[in-house]
């Protein structure tokens, strides 16, 4: 005879662990328990449990991670990882809380209602949190000029002989805070300061470009990365996100499971003989989704091969070229 099949639902939190157990052939869960964020602990109640079945365990992607799926696999229980985003509720539901989150998992799984996320593996998520690092890094930059740019408008100071974050710009910047500075005591230390937070972090995302550059020629990335590098639009950066936050896109059948990962489909509100469709839902990786819509914006001039993209495509399959080529027109 198989060994009864008993559902686990988790609903994680970084001090506690809400246990939701069901078994197959129960109506309702057996038991629901609150357990400290402990792997030891959790393992011995696991083991009680695994005494009465197999277990299959669930989980919600969140900020937790994925150490607690690594360690269930590592004591030998299949457990799964859900989207949020596709987990099936309830328009009417009013109240939320660990314990009916719980249950609600092992209910849902029991059923085959869930949908699992890729697990990366610990290498491939150490790669992905340092190009994600790489975007907090451009996203500060962009903010510590912003500081700078509006604390000299206030002050009556705008540059207008050229475009911003030019050589002639950054001169002109420096010589405001130097010792001729037409600005009082106070606001060249301000200005002083937030060029301290610019010069910073502009040095540590060049340090990271390097470092990124350098992790795209591994083996395991280099062909992706080279490949999504003969389309306009994407470099180093751009395709070692969209490598590093899909890993195999082989899991993908079609564009259209794709695009939906992306968040790149359309809202639809249709009934009957009328249909409506709104703007892009946005309910997938955003990482991915921007670097698309940055590279999007390259496609709204005529076709053509730049040199430095006739650069990167250099060596590269005459498929490749061709898709590349088709997707300019």
């Amino acid at each position: 005879m198989s060994p009864a099949i008993i559902y686990f639902g988790l609903d994680v939190h970084k001090d506690s662990i809400t246990v939701a157990v069901l078994p197959a052939d129960a109506a309702a869960p057996t038991r629901v328990d609150r357990l400290p964020n402990d792997l030891p602990k959790l393992k011995r109640h696991c083991a009680r449990v695994a005494a009465e079945g197999a277990l299959r365990i669930c989980y919600e992607a969140s900020g937790a991670g994925f150490v607690l799926h690594r360690a269930l696999r590592a004591w030998g229980y299949h457990c799964d990882v859900i989207a949020p985003s596709l987990i099936p509720t309830k328009p009417g539901l009013q109240r939320k809380h660990d314990r009916y989150d719980a249950t609600q998992l092992a209910r849902l799984y029991r059923a085959g209602e869930l949908t699992a996320v890729r697990v990366p593996s610990e290498t491939e998520e150490r790669i992905r949190d340092l190009v994600r690092c790489r975007e907090t890094l451009q996203r500060e930059l962009l903010r510590s000029r912003d500081y700078l740019l509006k604390f000299l408008a206030r002050r009556g100071l705008v540059f207008r002989a050229g475009k911003h974050w030019t050589q002639a710009h950054l001169t002109w910047l420096r010589a405001l805070a130097g010792p001729e500075s037409p600005l009082e005591t106070e606001d060249v230390e301000v200005l002083n300061e937030y060029l301290a937070l610019f010069d910073y972090t502009l040095g540590r995302r060049q340090a990271l470009d390097q470092r990124v550059a350098a992790l795209a020629e591994t083996p395991s990335l280099r062909t992706a990365v080279q490949w999504l590098q003969c389309f306009r639009g994407f470099q180093v950066q751009g395709a070692m996100v969209l490598q590093t936050e899909l890993g195999d896109w082989r899991r993908f059948d079609s564009p259209r499971p794709l695009m939906a990962y992306w968040g790149l489909v359309p809202r639809e509100d249709s009934t009957g003989a009328r249909e409506r469709k709104g703007s892009i839902t946005k309910a997938g990786n955003a990482h991915c989704r921007h670097v698309l819509i940055q590279a999007a914006w390259s496609y709204r001039h005529p076709p053509k091969v730049s040199v430095a993209l006739k650069a990167r495509q250099r060596g590269q399959p005459a498929t490749v070229l061709s898709h590349a080529w088709k997707a300019q027109h």
